[in-house]
C-alpha cells in the first residue's frame, strides 16, 4: 500500500454536472482557492472550449497563483476516422495552457462499438494518436480509461490493450475509472492489483511513479469502499469531488476519503493543518453550489459529532472517546449536544455551557428547564435544529435575561382582487426602553411583510439597542420551513416553523409553534432577531 496518495479533484467539472448546480466563473475560482488551501494536488477546471465560461476559467485561474495545486484541463480523444489536426477541440484544450491535461478514452469494447460506433482498432488509434498530439504541450498528461472495470470484466485483453496504448504513447499517469459505479470492492482490488502486476507495478513504467490512479462513482453506494480497495491494491492517485458532487448518485466524496486515508490508513495526502480545514471547505462549497449542506455527512456534517441520548451524553462528559471515533476538531468540526424530550440533565448542562450559562446537574433550575423542554416537545416544538430558541429559553428560565426589544402590537392585512396578485401589509409597534417605533411594510405574503416591518423597526431602534445598523442589514434568512404537526387534526393541526438566519459568519436556527401558521412563523422570526442582537452585544 502506498505511503502517500495524490488527490485529483473534479468538483469544478464532474461535480458541476450535479442536478441543480451551475457554477459561474467566479464560483469556480473561489472554490479553486479553497481547494488549493486544502492541499489538493490537482484541480480539474473543466473542458476548455465547450463554452465561453470554461475557457474564461482557464484564463483567469492563472491569476490566482495557486501554491499547492496544479490545474488540469479535461477532454476526450479525437473523434473516429479523423486526424488530431482536424479535431478542433484538441486545439482549444492545448490553448488553455493548463498545468496538466486529462484525456479520457473508452476501455470497454461495448462502449467502443455502441457509443463510439467504431472498431476496437480505431479506438486504440484514437487513444495513441491523441496522447502523442497533446504530449508536447503540457507538463503532465493523464489518461482516464473510461469504464475500465466493466471493460476488464467484458474483455480483459482489450481493456488492457487500451492502457498499454496509452503508456506506449507517453502518458504520465493512468486513471482506471469505474464510470457506472457498479463494481464491487473485492473486484476493484483484484483488478487494480492485476493491472499493476501486468505493467511492472506501473510505478516503474510511469514517470510520476505513483502507480495507477482510480476514479470511482457512487451509483451503488460503494465509491469510498471501492477507492480504499484500489488504494490498498496499489493505486497512487484518486479522483473525487467535494461533498461527492456529480451526476446521478455522485462521485467519491473527498471529505470522507481524506480523513480515512490520513487517520485510518496513515497515508499522507494533506497536512494536519489542512485536514482541520476540511469542514469549512465542505460547507463553503455547499454554499457556493447553493445546495443545503448534508447534515449527516461523515466527518464534516453538522450531526457527525452530535449526541442526543442522555446515556451517551453522560459518557461523553466523562470521556468523548466513549462515543466518538475521532476528535471533531481534527477535521474542523465540533461536538454538538442536542436537547430534546429524550435528553437527560447531562445534555442540558453541557448545552448550557456552550453559550456561557453554568447549570448544575442536580438543581431545581435544571430539573425545571428539562421538564419545560419535554413539555414543549410533546406539544410539537423541536429544538434540535433551533438552538437559538433553546438558548433564549434557558436564559429566560434562569431569570437573568433582559429582552432587547418588546413587540407591543402587530397586525397583517391581506387583500386579493380579481386578476391581481395577493397583497400583504404589516403594521408593527416595537419598543426599546422608552423609545417606541411604528412601522408599516408591504410583502409578497404575510410573513414577508412582517419580516420587512420588523427589520425597519429594529433599524430605527439600533441606537437604543446598541447595535450597528450595518450589522442588522447583513442578516439574512437562509432557510425557512413549515411543517404540520399532528396531521390527524386536519386544519386544526399545529404548524411548526423553523427558520435559519446568518450574519455571513455564524448560522443559527429558531422555532415557533401554533395552530396559526403566521403566528408560528412570527415566533421564530422574533427569536431570530432577538438572538442576533444579544450575540452582537456579547
Amino acid at each position: 500500500m502506498k505511503k502517500s496518495v495524490k488527490l485529483y479533484d473534479s468538483t469544478l467539472r464532474d461535480g458541476a454536472q450535479t442536478a441543480g448546480i451551475s457554477f459561474s466563473v467566479d464560483d469556480k475560482l473561489k472554490i479553486a482557492r479553497r481547494l488549493d488551501m486544502l492541499g489538493i494536488h490537482y484541480i480539474e477546471g473543466g473542458w476548455p472550449g465547450t463554452s465561453p465560461r470554461e475557457s474564461e476559467f482557464f484564463d483567469k485561474v492563472k491569476d490566482l497563483h495557486l501554491k499547492h495545486s496544479k490545474v488540469s484541463a479535461f477532454c476526450a480523444t479525437r473523434k473516429p476516422h479523423i486526424t488530431c489536426q482536424e479535431d478542433k477541440k484538441l486545439d482549444l484544450v492545448i490553448k488553455a495552457r493548463a498545468d496538466a491535461i486529462n484525456i479520457y478514452g473508452k476501455a470497454w469494447d461495448f462502449h467502443v462499438e455502441r457509443a463510439l460506433r467504431t472498431t476496437k482498432d480505431e479506438n486504440l488509434n484514437m487513444i495513441s494518436e491523441t496522447i502523442k498530439h497533446i504530449k508536447p504541450h503540457t507538463e503532465e498528461l493523464f489518461f482516464t480509461a473510461e469504464h475500465f472495470f466493466d471493460g476488464y470484466k467484458s474483455d480483459k485483453k482489450y481493456a488492457m490493450a487500451t492502457i498499454d496504448a496509452a503508456l506506449k504513447s507517453g502518458v504520465d499517469f493512468l486513471i482506471l475509472a469505474d464510470t457506472n459505479g457498479g463494481t464491487l470492492p473485492d473486484e476493484v482490488g483484484e483488478i487494480v492489483s492485476s493491472v499493476s502486476k501486468a505493467f511492472g507495478s506501473l510505478g516503474e513504467a510511469i514517470p510520476a511513479k505513483q502507480g495507477a490512479g482510480i476514479e470511482v462513482h457512487n451509483d451503488a453506494g460503494l465509491a469510498c469502499a471501492n477507492a480504499l480497495a484500489g488504494i490498498k491494491a496499489g493505486a497512487g492517485l484518486v479522483v473525487a469531488t467535494i461533498n461527492g458532487y456529480g451526476e446521478k448518485c455522485g462521485n467519491l466524496d473527498l471529505c470522507t476519503l481524506i480523513p480515512l486515508l490520513k487517520l485510518k490508513l496513515g497515508i499522507e495526502c494533506v497536512s494536519d493543518k489542512q485536514l482541520a480545514m476540511l469542514t469549512e471547505v465542505s460547507r463553503y462549497t455547499s454554499e457556493i453550489a447553493n445546495l443545503s449542506h448534508n447534515e449527516y455527512q461523515p466527518f464534516v456534517g453538522n450531526s457527525a459529532f452530535a449526541h442526543k441520548g442522555g446515556i451517551r451524553v453522560s459518557a461523553v462528559l466523562v470521556d468523548p472517546a466513549t462515543y466518538e471515533d475521532i476528535e471533531p476538531e481534527t477535521v474542523g468540526n465540533r461536538r454538538r449536544v442536542l436537547v430534546s424530550e429524550l435528553s437527560g440533565r447531562s445534555n442540558l448542562v453541557l448545552k448550557a455551557r456552550e453559550f456561557g450559562v453554568d447549570l448544575e446537574k442536580d438543581t431545581p433550575e435544571a430539573r425545571e428547564i428539562l421538564a419545560q423542554i419535554k413539555q414543549l416537545e410533546k406539544e410539537g416544538y423541536q429544538f434540535e435544529g433551533a438552538e437559538a430558541s433553546f438558548e433564549l429559553l434557558v436564559k429566560k428560565a434562569i431569570k437573568t435575561y433582559i429582552k432587547p426589544f418588546r413587540i407591543l402590537d402587530h397586525r397583517v392585512i391581506e387583500e386579493k382582487k380579481e386578476g391581481a396578485k395577493i397583497f400583504s401589509e404589516a403594521t408593527i409597534k416595537v419598543g426599546c426602553g422608552e423609545t417606541v417605533v411604528h412601522k408599516v411594510a408591504e410583502g409578497n405574503g404575510p410573513v414577508n411583510a412582517l419580516h420587512y416591518a420588523l427589520m425597519e423597526a429594529l433599524l430605527e431602534l439600533a441606537p437604543s439597542l446598541g447595535v450597528a445598523p450595518g450589522y442588522l442589514k447583513k442578516l439574512e434568512m437562509s432557510d425557512y420551513k413549515v411543517r404540520i404537526v399532528g396531521e390527524e387534526k386536519g386544519t386544526a393541526s399545529e404548524a411548526r416553523a423553523l427558520m435559519e438566519f446568518t450574519d455571513g459568519e455564524k448560522v443559527w436556527g429558531t422555532v415557533g409553534l401554533s395552530t396559526d401558521i403566521l403566528e408560528a412563523s412570527w415566533e421564530a422570526l422574533v427569536d431570530s432577531y432577538e438572538y442576533a442582537i444579544i450575540k452582537y452585544k456579547k
